[in-house]
């Protein structure tokens, strides 16, 4: 029955699909402002009523709530498709709640855990994420693909996303000297999408500059540059010190809350707003001094900690996370749709699994392996690090933005599709198994 609730749902998604021009016709023959409202107010209905769907269609079944919401993005392509003609409004959408997301990847990890990982998180999110750039690299450009077109997708599918991680982490019982590997995975994940688009934004500059990006050889050479160093450089430190900043405005506010008389305050729905309002003006203060908004943001909610440190915030935390779950993440999920029709994604269907597979078993082993080589992380930790690999919020985000300043890429957007669908699709279903058959859970686990 399980699986016939997802039959029916993209049944319901594909007629819909058929009749949405007519439907879009008719609004767009509405007074010009009219038409506007009309249209986004359709594409924000279909977000928030196909993303319900879908969290509800995946229950009982091994298949994410994530990889459906992407893959009905996708059949609604011509229903979405108003989004595709309005790519600054599509590109502002992603960004937002993006920004919001990896703050709240912040909150996720305590600060006082997360230094404990220091070292081997930065390695792993840092260095790993090099090595698994320029191994996508070259063995994409030995599948065929052109050199731009090979270095921005190792850019955008290299960043990590914790989406499907998270819950299936909390229904395993690590033994406690294994306990740090959650941790770690999720703390790379976190700081992982910073370092990724930190470099995708770099490849974006080179590309558009025409830097010869051809073989691995043009590629050091362009990244390792004067000008992109500085470029490097000034989103790296001013991301740091916009997040810091971030961070500032938060703590004054939890002073504030505290003032005001401790737990009586804490559920005062005005609030929200601004546990919204600082990782957006966060990211936007970041870019004001060429920052990178999104290291921003997730330094901000490292530093205010607010899941594990002032209570006055555990209600509101909850709230966002309830509406990042339910509104953001389907609504970027969802995003591909206007970018990728059916036909793109099944005539890529053969690249992208092979893509997919060579990230899964070549790149990502290679970039645990030689980045934690000089960490004290166990080999039955890096075995099951090289297997916690979902490639999804971020990654989708960052292919948007750059589809939208090179609309002749077209095998960009299904290419990051395909692997954002393997990997949330294989990974976070075989992690349990995994975990077990590597002795890394408690006996009496239930999973």
């Amino acid at each position: 029955m399980s699986y016939q609730k997802v039959l029916v749902l993209f049944l319901l998604a594909w007629a819909l699909n058929r009749v949405a021009p007519g439907v879009l016709t008719h609004l767009y023959d509405l007074e010009k402002v009219e038409a506007s409202i009309a249209v986004s107010l359709w594409c924000m209905g279909l977000f928030l009523l196909f993303g319900w769907a879908c969290s509800k269609a995946a229950e009982g079944t091994v298949l994410p709530n994530f990889t459906l919401q992407l893959l009905v993005g996708i059949v609604l392509h011509d229903a979405l498709s108003p989004l595709a003609e309005q790519l600054t409004l599509s590109v502002v959408v992603c960004t937002a709640m993006a920004a919001v997301i990896l703050k709240s990847g912040g909150d996720e990890i305590e600060r006082k855990v997360f230094l404990q990982i220091a070292y081997p998180t930065l390695m792993l999110a840092v260095l790993g994420y090099l090595i698994t750039f320029f191994v996508m690299f070259v063995l994409l450009r030995w599948l065929g693909m052109a050199g731009p077109t090979a270095a921005l997708l190792a850019a955008i599918v290299g960043s990590t996303d914790p989406a499907a991680l998270i819950p299936t982490l909390k229904q395993l019982s690590f033994r406690d000297k294994f306990q740090r590997v959650t941790h770690l995975s999720v703390a790379e994940s976190a700081l992982n999408d910073a370092v990724g688009a930190i470099l995708t934004a770099a490849v974006c500059w080179m590309v558009s500059s025409g830097v010869d990006l051809s073989n691995m050889t043009s590629l050091g050479m362009g990244l390792l540059s004067g000008s992109n160093l500085i470029n490097l450089a000034e989103q790296l430190l001013f991301g740091l010190v916009a997040g810091v900043l971030g961070w500032l405005g938060m703590y004054s506010f939890e002073r504030y809350k505290s003032a005001q008389g401790g737990k009586g305050e804490q559920d005062k729905p005005y609030d929200f707003a601004i546990v919204l309002m600082i990782p957006l003006l966060t990211f936007v203060g970041a870019q004001a001094i060429h920052g990178n908004g999104f290291l921003a943001a997730f330094v901000a909610g490292l530093l205010a900690n607010f899941n594990h440190g002032s209570h006055h915030f555990h209600g509101l935390l909850h709230s966002m996370e309830v509406k990042i779950e339910s509104v953001a993440k389907p609504t970027i999920f969802m995003m591909v749709g206007p970018f990728v029709t059916l036909d793109n994604l099944l005539d890529t269907a053969w690249l992208g699994l092979t893509v997919s597979l060579l990230f899964i078993f070549v790149a990502r082993p290679l970039a645990v392996w030689i980045s934690l080589l000089p960490t004290g992380i166990t080999w039955r930790e890096k075995l099951f690090l090289c297997a916690v690999r979902e490639t999804g919020v971020i990654p989708v985000v960052l292919a948007v933005m750059a589809v939208a300043q090179f609309p002749d890429m077209t095998t960009l957007m299904p290419l990051t599709a395909w692997v954002v669908i393997w990997t949330l699709t294989l990974l976070p279903a075989i992690t349990p198994w995994w975990a077990r058959k590597l002795h890394l859970l408690n006996e009496k686990n239930p999973c």
